[in-house]
Formats: structure tokens, sequence, C-alpha cells
């Protein structure tokens, strides 16, 4: 079981550039061009390093710097396929195209179930959490057929159980610790419309966000602790200010697509965009 989160994240350096040729993008806002999966964006080099990656929102392709494989990529180019890359091994291409989403999926949940064995509330279910991540780390070790064949709906309901409880917990612990007080928090059900919605300095504590249509939602100095995220929308939300240390199930993916300045508190887990500002938004 990990102890921190860094083999859960990207690390192109040992990847071969499957994000840039497995996944399928249209031309839009967020990519300068569209191209087919299976087929490698123009950008990419024959070292598999991206040729503008220092210029990716400023040529166009904002989609890929907000894009986070939760280190899927190189454990389906190191691991899975033992360091033969789809390039000198083209008969293996597809199926490591194909692999990749499903690994992907994975180390997702693997991710969330490690943050969830981190918690202090989650004691009392913690074997349960423990034997969760140990069966889902196994299959990450499965061949790529056996990869293929995988039902991930059904295990990602199983796991999803577990992260329901974990979320149950803690904000169970917040809703317990406020009760009583003037500072009354807001809340939500699943998958709330939330688009362009004012929040600012709201008290979201233990505030159930799941699945959240937060897009260009103003959340400037709004305190998130112990808000669970997982699956939600915060694609140019303003965090500047934001309090969201002890946030549930937030990706740097999601951290990556809003919008945040030098104020804006992150787990210790997660990197400050490069894309903020560096000073206060007043």
């Amino acid at each position: 079981m990990l102890k921190n989160q860094d083999h859960l994240r990207s690390d192109c350096e040992n990847c071969f550039g499957l994000c840039c040729v497995a996944l399928p993008f249209a031309a839009s806002t967020d990519f300068a061009i569209g191209k087919e999966g299976g087929s490698p964006c123009a950008n990419l080099q024959a070292d598999f390093r991206c040729s503008i990656h220092k210029d990716l929102r400023k040529k166009g392709f904002k989609g890929c710097t907000v894009y986070e494989c939760f280190g899927a990529g190189q454990k389906v180019s190191q691991i899975t396929f033992k360091g033969n890359d789809w390039r000198e091994h083209p008969q293996s291409a597809k199926q490591m195209f194909d692999v990749f989403p499903v690994m992907q999926q994975l180390h997702e949940m693997l991710l969330y179930l490690n943050q969830a064995l981190m918690l202090k509330e989650t004691r009392s279910i913690h074997n349960e959490l423990k034997s969760m991540f140990e069966k889902t780390e196994q299959l990450t070790y499965l061949s790529p057929e056996s990869l293929m064949e995988l039902d991930v709906p059904s295990h990602r309901a199983e796991v999803n159980e577990l992260l329901l409880k974990t979320s149950e917990l803690v904000r169970t612990e917040i809703g317990s610790q406020q009760k009583g007080t003037k500072n009354t928090r807001k809340t939500y059900r699943r998958g709330a419309n939330l688009f362009g919605a004012n929040l600012r300095k709201a008290n979201l504590q233990g505030a159930n966000l799941r699945g959240a249509y937060l897009i260009a939602a103003n959340l400037k100095d709004t305190d998130l602790y112990g808000a669970d995220v997982i699956g939600a929308d915060f694609r140019d939300a303003d965090l500047s200010g934001a309090n969201l240390t002890g946030t549930l199930f937030l990706t740097q993916a999601q951290i990556n697509a809003a919008k945040g300045d030098a104020n804006t508190k992150l787990p210790k887990a997660l990197t400050r965009p490069a894309h903020w500002s560096t000073t206060q938004d007043k």
C-alpha cells in the first residue's frame, strides 16, 4: 500500500506518449486540432516528448494541460508491455492503446482508495479499504488480454461503495462539529448544477459535491474542507483564496482545469498549476 501518491501521478519520462496517441480529441476550445484514437498527435516527437509542452495553452491545447493519467501511462509502458514501445513493436500498438484507458481507470480508483486510507475518520473501515486497494492493485498487473476482459464498471461499483462510506464518515463528523453553530453550511445533491454559481466565501465544509457542475463558478475564498468532489467539474472555476485542504477525492486534473492564485490552499499531494496567478486575487 502506498504511503504517498507519487506513483499515482503521471511520469511522462517513463511513458511512450500514450495519452498523445491512444486518446481521441476533437478540435475545440481545448484542442487546436482534432485527431482519432490510435493516431499520434502532430506535436508528439520521436522521443515521445511534446514539441510544444511549454506552450500548450498558448498554442490552443489547454485540454492537454488538464489531463491526468494517474500513473497509468508508465505502468502500461514499463510493466504491462515490459518497456516495448509501440513504434518499435507496431504489432502490439493497438492492444497497448486499448489497455491504457482501462489502466487509467484502475489507477484513478487506487488514488481514491489511498486517499481514504489516510483519513483518521475511516479507521472503522480501514481493513475493507486496504483489502480493496490490494485487490485493485493486483488487477493492474494482469496481462494485456486479461485487462481487456476486465469488467471495470463492476469493480468500480465495489470501490465506490467504500468511497461512499468514506464520504459519509468524514462529512458526518464535520456536521457534528458544526452542529449548533451559526456557521451554516450549504447542502447540495449529487450532480448539482452550479454552472457559473456565485459561491464566494460560502461554507462548503462537508458538502456533497459529487459530480457537481462547477464550471466557471465563483469559489473565491470558499471553504471546501471535507467536501466530497469526486467527479466534480471544476473547469474555469475560480478557486482564488479557497481552502481545499482536506477536500475529499480532489485530483490534480480538477485543479489543473480551474483557476487559482497564491492564496489558494491545496492538499500537500497536489501541485499548484503553472497557469495560476502568483499573486493574491482581490
